[in-house]
């Protein structure tokens, strides 16, 4: 085990972690960093990464945890800040290539708004 995060070099998400790749930042802490969705699907769209590359919710481990619980309070400050939090809003992780997600590297997606449909996709 490593001293600290591990990252790795060709990945978008680490280089926007590591702010070789701007971003339009919401919230940082030393676990976890949100920035907005380059492409929104609702009017608040808004990314949250752990520091360390975790590939996707299916490589997750026990010693993830903390990060994990890091990024969805910092989901909950930002739905609170954001005013979607009493009306409302959605939180989603896609796993696999059949899910749509592109960038290995884990994120939930904080959506909000407006209204959602049910069922997504």
């Amino acid at each position: 085990m490593s001293d600290g995060p591990t990252t790795v070099p060709s990945c978008l998400f680490c280089r926007i972690v590591a702010g070789e790749i701007p971003s339009a930042e919401v919230a940082s802490s030393d676990l976890a960093y949100a920035f907005r969705d380059l492409n929104p699907v609702a009017p608040t769209h808004v990314l949250l990464v752990p520091r360390e590359h975790i590939e996707s919710a299916a490589t997750v481990e026990a010693r993830h945890g903390d990060a994990l619980a890091e990024m969805l309070v910092m989901a909950q400050q930002i739905a609170r800040s954001e005013g979607i939090f009493d009306g409302g809003y959605r939180l989603v992780w896609n796993v696999g290539e059949d899910s749509g997600n592109s960038v290995p590297h884990l994120h939930l997606h904080l959506i909000g708004g407006r209204r959602m449909a049910w069922p997504p996709g």
